[in-house]
């Protein structure tokens, strides 16, 4: 068994599409990023690659290559998932927090988990998604910021669950 951590955070923006966990989210600002900025999934990427040991996703996908300019996160995903299930891993259950002061994510948790759940080939039980505020507290809670951290398990391809 192998555990994968991650976590990412993006400015956010007026007039940008609110991304998180690959579902757009009606808001008035969305993410500041060199791709799509969706904190989520850019923290999934990251828990499967440091699981995995191959890294983080600014070594894989650079913020300074042109072709991943306005890239959608979610083909970020698909190449990683890619990448752990060569090494003969594949992911047990994801475990996401999202740190987000506005808007509140109340029902659409449920399209995210369903949407990561179609992302990373899992059953929706095994994807918890919650979302935390920050109280008001800094970038995050003065509604400047989001973030994303996510932990899961990585089990070698033969090992039964």
């Amino acid at each position: 068994m192998r555990i994968g951590l991650g976590y990412d955070i993006h400015r956010l923006e007026a007039g940008r599409p609110m991304m998180i966990g690959g579902v757009e989210v009606p808001y008035e600002a969305g993410p500041v990023g060199h791709s799509d900025g969706d904190a989520l999934l850019h923290a999934v990427c990251d828990a499967m690659l440091g699981g995995a040991g191959l890294g983080d996703i600014g070594e894989h996908f650079p913020d300074t290559d042109a072709k991943y300019k306005d890239y959608r996160s979610a083909k970020f995903v698909e190449a990683v998932l890619k990448m752990v299930t060569e090494k003969g891993l594949r992911i047990s259950n994801v475990d996401a927090d999202v740190y987000l002061e506005k808007p509140k994510l109340g029902a659409l948790k449920k399209e995210i988990r369903r949407n990561l759940a179609g992302l990373l080939g899992l059953p929706v039980d095994r994807i918890s998604v919650k979302a935390r505020t920050m109280e008001g507290l800094g970038p995050i809670g003065e509604s400047r910021a989001y973030a994303a951290q996510v932990g899961m398990i990585l089990l070698e391809a033969s090992d039964k669950v």
